[in-house]
């Protein structure tokens, strides 16, 4: 299978937000509850369909732990595209939401496409976070898009790093002669 581009994707945001079963629901299309903590990033392979170009995903999922923190910025450079992922049913999993966005901005010297992503909209009656206002706050982050999804049901799984992909070949695009 040939490949016209080979991306790094960064997923990362506040521990137990849902960013490794939603790499898992990516890559499995299963869900799987009884997820291990991530342990410093763990790193997958998968080839999609954009365009009409294969495109392979290098997905690091990060761990989101205070204590692995200080990892973040060695695993941020290089990336081509990054997704920040939340919980809509914990208001506290934006908390960091600044100084996630500080390193990305210190490490990055480049327009790094970012996804907004708040997960778990299979809890929404659970919500805590509205749509309105991580919308406004993803806008103030300078995100390339806003998606909620559910790890559990596959809403807008799929959707969320096909959207990314289209961003990161238009930006790729743009920026050849």
């Amino acid at each position: 299978m040939a490949y016209t581009s080979t991306f790094k994707i960064v997923i990362f945001g506040d521990s137990q937000t849902g960013k490794t079963t939603l790499t898992h629901k990516f890559l499995t299309n299963s869900f799987k509850e009884d997820i291990i903590t991530t342990l410093g990033v763990d790193f997958h392979l998968k080839a999609i369909e954009v365009n009409g170009e294969m495109v392979k995903l290098q997905i690091w999922d990060f761990a989101g732990e205070e204590r692995f923190r200080f990892l973040f910025p060695s695993y941020i450079r290089g990336a081509s595209g990054a997704i920040f992922m939340y919980d809509i049913t914990n208001y506290s999993s934006l908390a960091h939401v600044d100084e996630w966005f500080e390193i990305v901005e210190k490490e990055i010297n480049y327009e790094l496409p970012i996804i907004f992503v708040g997960g778990k909209t299979d809890l929404k009656h659970l919500k805590e976070v509205s749509s309105k206002k991580a919308m406004k706050l993803a806008l103030a982050k300078g995100a390339n898009g806003f998606i909620e999804c559910s790890s559990k049901n596959g809403e807008n799984v799929h959707k969320i790093f096909d959207l990314l992909t289209k961003i990161i070949l238009r930006s790729k695009d743009s920026q050849e002669f």
